[in-house]
């Protein structure tokens, strides 16, 4: 009987560990063991644990074998929601919601049923928005430190939708993308589906690590760099005014265009400057609603260099045309009667009161955070892998991300990012020292 070919026992381990029959945490038998079970050879054995591992279905670790990777909370592939026991609370994701929001939004939608506005909301806006309505986003940025026309301004279906017609139209397939060895997971997905290269910047407790920003735009050809500097996801820092002068300062010794997600920048009532205000002729500012409004809104806007507006309009025809006409006309009227404003303030005393939650509750673990956010960096113990610990919290009704998911380089760290803004507040303290009893007990 012929041995089966190596993309064979591919596909089968692929759709075991897909199906959840080989769970999460499961290990793998070693390399040896495989080539004699499927009478193949010991390099046709490596082949199919390197092949599974760059499906990103697999971690292998030297010394200790080849285990089934955790792909719960966001990893750059939408994990299964359904859990094996009644769910206690997803930390994978932020989706903050106010009280009476949706009565809200029920009175919104109830007066642009009756206002002129009504029909207008049936046609097609133009691609990035009416004028008048990015004139409103353009207004609502003076608050954030960014003074700019409203022509600059394009508004899209959510910040995601920003950063994909940014790259898309300002990068070409072969281009390196600099980035944070940390940074958000959906960058890592557009960088992709753009055949953009990722260059990875060691991370500092404070910041990007820009002496090696400066040797990597000296040694290969960045066209790009994307940064979080206030708020970052997952890390939460926010870079002081010095570190944001010699950021500026390396794109344009370096002549590099500056992609600035500004998507938790509402949480710091008093940051320092965007970039877009240090150097607003080569920084493209994205941002959203969806942590200070509503995930669901799906509203969003890019603020760009003059000279790129028009190419990155033709992105935005080409993707979606941008916001539908009624969500735009929500976000904007919100914007415009003060609604966010007093909906920020709100969110950045209900993150400060989580984080105060998380630090009694989880005190004396490894936390990394900023006292205005929503998120938690919680380090793992060294015989603690993140895939086998995110699997034992899922067995338990709790969802987490990984630290696979925000790694631009191989460096993995053992880690897990805590969104703390799903979860109703007067249950999160309980919920963390769930978390806490499931991690504690994990064996050495």
């Amino acid at each position: 009987m012929r041995p089966p070919s190596y993309e064979a026992i591919v596909d089968e381990f692929a759709a075991s560990i897909r199906s959840g029959s080989l769970p999460a945490g499961t290990r793998l038998p070693p390399h040896r063991a495989l080539a004699r079970e499927r009478r193949i050879a010991l390099a046709t054995a490596t082949r199919v644990y390197a092949e599974l591992a760059a499906m990103g279905l697999v971690v292998g670790e030297p010394g200790r074998g080849t285990f089934v990777r955790a792909r719960s909370g966001y990893d750059g592939l939408e994990p299964s929601r359904v859990l094996p026991v009644p769910r206690v609370a997803d930390l994978s994701f932020n989706q903050p919601l106010g009280e009476g929001q949706s009565d809200r939004l029920r009175q919104a939608l109830r007066a642009l049923s009756v206002s002129g506005e009504a029909e207008a909301l049936l046609r097609q806006d133009p691609p990035g928005g009416r004028l008048h309505e990015r004139a409103v986003v353009a207004t609502y940025l003076l608050g954030r430190g960014i003074d700019t026309a409203p022509a600059t301004v394009l508004l899209t279906s959510g910040a995601q939708q920003a950063i994909d017609c940014v790259l898309r139209s300002l990068t070409r397939p072969g281009d390196v993308l600099a980035v944070d060895a940390l940074t958000y997971p959906g960058v890592k997905l557009l960088a992709a589906a753009h055949g953009l290269g990722l260059a990875p910047i060691p991370v500092t407790a404070t910041g990007p690590d820009l002496a090696a920003l400066d040797l990597l735009c000296r040694t290969r050809p960045v066209r790009a760099i994307y940064t979080i500097p206030t708020l970052h996801n997952p890390l939460g820092w926010v870079l002081d005014r010095e570190r944001r002068d010699h950021l500026v300062a390396l794109a344009r010794a370096h002549d590099c265009l500056i992609v600035e997600d500004g998507t938790y920048a509402f949480l710091d009532p008093s940051p320092p400057p965007p970039l877009q205000a240090l150097a607003p002729e080569r920084t493209c500012y994205v941002a959203g609603l969806s942590k200070n409004v509503a995930p669901g809104l799906r509203f969003g806007f890019a603020v760009l260099p003059g000279g790129h507006v028009e190419t990155v309009t033709r992105s935005l025809r080409l993707a979606a045309w941008g916001a539908p006409g009624l969500v735009t006309a929500l976000a904007t009227g919100w914007l415009a009667d003060g609604t966010v404003a007093r909906w920020e303030e709100d969110r950045r005393s209900d993150a400060a009161a989580r984080q105060d939650i998380a630090r009694s509750a989880l005190a004396g673990m490894s936390l990394t955070a900023h006292p205005v956010s929503y998120m938690v960096w919680l380090g793992l113990e060294p015989h603690q892998r993140p895939d086998h610990v995110a699997a034992q919290l899922a067995r338990a009704g709790i969802l987490v991300s990984t630290a696979d998911a925000f790694a631009t380089g191989p460096h993995r760290p053992r880690a897990l990012r805590l969104a703390l803004a799903t979860p109703p507040r007067d249950e999160l303290e309980n919920v963390l020292h769930h978390l806490r009893d499931v991690v504690d007990a994990i064996p050495p």
